[in-house]
């Protein structure tokens, strides 16, 4: 694994459940607008909850999970997830996440990563 991506999910592992980040959040605590880049990381996850068991030969915890479905768009839109956007819908809202036309209120629930 790169290690962009690597340091996209050390980060995004500090955002708590019933809060949300940005792709673009993301790449300004890397100190980069590499926005989309951020996003291929996310769709390449191997620490996801699908991966939840096994992963590339390697058991995982709970602790090793990235829960990549916490990164929305700058704009607030729920946008894309690898397990389809339904799903995604489904978890945020299991954690408290209120979603509105498939909106997010970024003054509620954004949580700011320090740069």
């Amino acid at each position: 694994m790169n290690s962009f991506n690597k340091k996209c999910y050390e980060i995004l592992k500090k955002v708590p459940k019933g809060k949300i980040t940005t792709y673009k959040e993301i790449a300004k605590a890397l100190k980069s607008k590499a926005y989309r880049a951020v996003g291929n990381a996310m769709n390449k996850n191997p620490y996801s909850f699908a991966a939840l068991g096994w992963a590339g030969g390697k058991n995982l915890k709970s602790s090793d999970l990235v829960p990549c479905y916490r990164v929305i768009n700058s704009n607030g839109n729920v946008g894309g997830f690898a397990s389809g956007t339904k799903n995604k819908v489904r978890i945020l809202k299991s954690e408290g996440v209120e979603i509105v036309n498939n909106k997010i209120n970024l003054k509620k629930y954004l949580f700011k990563l320090k740069n």
